[in-house]
């Protein structure tokens, strides 16, 4: 978040539709040589030669220069060596022998690139490392049909420029294997839009993944000539080859078990502050500020966020965390943290940085970071109170709070940061965690007295209060997440009213999901309700059985000292 409004914009990448021309580079690309290897022993395509002619004008339009070759020879470590990245274009059957194999290898491992295309999975059997590479081997395929194909990740530059669904005629491979438990997924087919599919629901088309120092990209796109005179086509390729070759980054890591925030759908969202954000196309873009866009349904405690980011030129936006419900944006400023964006300001307070907080390491950063123009993903981690960032899959920042005002437990929102700052944000998702404590036990606070429901009662608004320990089901908490439950009554630990000022009563409630019953636990050992942003507390610092439970501000006193199951 930066003082000054008004910045200086670039023009925007022109996003691609689906039989627009694919585009250059944002910032042309330094010069690559790219090798294509098309020897066959088993079906030969006749799409062959298009597939080169098209990568030969891709290579024309985009700073690298094409070597063509069905010479298996090619393949040793002095050759390999002159190349970013090595394309198998339909290539089938075992084409190379043990050395060239080893050579390859070698190749892939420190650092070169692998882009297939269609049956370069119906190739090299029999070595496992190629089908450890390719991701998947083939396995049968219907006739040649439409069908439509659905984009999963689209700031990937293979498929950034596609809309969510596709329809295309090809040929439809079916794979041996799913990919998806060792590459990360691009796109999927429907298999509902056309006959003959085997592999059920979860069907991947193309995807991307790393491999020692080495990348690799497939797409089972291109049986056919007239693949290779479709611009969207075209433009896939060219993403593919650019990332192999170390020209634009992605994360490529596997992923499962991420539920999406937004994909196009803002329920749940709400905005705080001035400006707004624009939904079109599964993306929201800023307009003015300066203002957030939280995520309102829901708060969080151990996490991990990944959301697609774009800035059009030098503008300036962040993602933030750990702040209580608010319609005033600057309640985020000042009770959470900013992951920032915006790669122009100090160190502390540029991209990947907790600003002002912790700078990223930049030389990580910079090795990582798609410059404006191009999407970035970022995976925020939390657990706990510490919090991790990955920009497209580097790590580049790993801090730990230890004020006990704050906590990284809360909302989280994206900045629209004012009037000429234009940033674009897809597919936030996140994946909730197993909390660094947790079970079902007694929690153990001042002179190691117990958490106690009073009476062990179960009416609403039982007094919570401090008692010598006596395993007794009223002093049982079963912590999951941020939500404290006493499995004796089925009721929660709950705040009065929910309300937010010092002293105010903790009870026994039925459990309701609010913030008033959301607890997180802080790295020092207190406890905070993210909510109030105040900590659970024992009134007047007494040790006395039977004292009250109550809110106050935090602190690292005895009184605010927890131990959990």
């Amino acid at each position: 978040m930066r003082s000054r409004l008004s910045l200086v914009i670039a023009a925007a990448l022109t996003t691609l539709a689906c039989t627009a021309a694919p585009a250059p580079a944002v910032a042309a690309d330094t010069p690559y040589d790219v090798l294509v290897f098309s020897k066959t022993t088993g079906f030969r395509h006749d799409s062959i030669a298009a597939g080169i002619q098209a990568i030969r004008d891709l290579g024309a339009a985009n700073n690298f220069t094409v070597t063509a070759t069905e010479d298996s020879t090619a393949f040793n470590t002095t050759n390999l060596a002159r190349f970013e990245t090595v394309v198998f274009l339909n290539t089938t059957g075992d084409i190379l022998d043990a050395t060239q194999q080893s050579a390859f290898e070698a190749y892939i491992r420190g650092g070169g690139g692998y882009t297939g295309i269609h049956s370069a999975a119906d190739t090299e059997y029999d070595w496992p490392f190629y089908g450890q590479l390719a991701g998947a081997w083939f396995a049968s395929h219907p006739a040649v049909q439409q069908a439509t194909v659905r984009v999963e990740d689209r700031a990937h530059a293979a498929t950034a420029h596609l809309p969510q669904t596709v329809q295309r005629t090809d040929e439809w491979y079916d794979y041996r294997t799913n990919a998806r438990s060792t590459a990360h997924v691009l796109s999927t087919l429907d298999e509902s839009s056309y006959s003959g599919g085997q592999m059920g629901a979860d069907h991947p088309h193309s995807w991307c993944k790393t491999l020692d120092s080495g990348r690799s990209f497939y797409t089972g796109g291109g049986h056919t000539q007239s693949a290779y005179s479709e611009p969207a086509f075209r433009a896939h390729l060219l993403g593919g080859i650019r990332y192999t070759a170390k020209r634009t980054h992605a994360d490529c890591r596997p992923e499962t078990g991420y539920t999406a925030l937004y994909n196009g759908s803002t329920t749940g969202w709400s905005q705080a502050g001035p400006g707004a954000f624009t939904s079109t196309d599964a993306t929201l873009t800023s307009t003015g500020g300066m203002g957030l866009y939280w995520y309102s349904a829901k708060q969080f405690t151990n996490y991990s966020l990944k959301l697609d980011w774009r800035l059009a030129g030098d503008d300036n936006t962040g993602v933030f965390l750990g702040f209580p419900p608010s319609s005033d944006p600057w309640s985020a400023v000042n009770n959470g943290y900013e992951i920032q964006i915006d790669a122009t300001d100090a160190a502390d307070r540029t991209t990947g940085s907790v600003y002002t907080f912790k700078a990223a390491d930049i030389a990580a950063r910079d090795a990582a970071l798609n410059p404006p123009g191009e999407w970035n993903t970022y995976e925020i981690r939390v657990e706990g109170e510490r919090l991790q960032v990955f920009l497209n899959s580097v790590k580049i920042n790993d801090y730990t709070n230890t004020d006990p005002v704050r906590s990284l437990a809360g909302h989280i929102g994206i900045q629209n940061h004012g009037d000429g700052d234009e940033a674009s944000f897809r597919n936030i998702r996140i994946r909730e965690l197993g909390g660094p404590t947790g079970g079902t036990g007694p929690v153990v606070g001042l002179a190691g007295k117990c958490l106690d429901v009073s009476n062990g009662g179960s009416a609403d608004g039982t007094k919570i209060q401090l008692w010598t320990c006596n395993g007794s089901g009223a002093q049982n908490w079963t912590v999951s997440g941020q939500v404290w439950r006493n499995p004796q009554s089925n009721k929660c630990l709950d705040v009065s009213g929910g309300g937010t000022a010092n002293g105010t009563k903790v009870q026994l409630w039925t459990c309701n999901g609010s913030g008033a019953q959301n607890w997180a636990a802080q790295a020092g050992g207190t406890v905070r309700n993210p909510q109030s942003g105040r900590c659970l507390d024992v009134s007047q610092n007494s040790s006395a059985d039977g004292q009250q439970i109550h809110l106050w501000d935090c602190h690292t006193g005895a009184n605010q000292q927890w131990r959990l199951p």
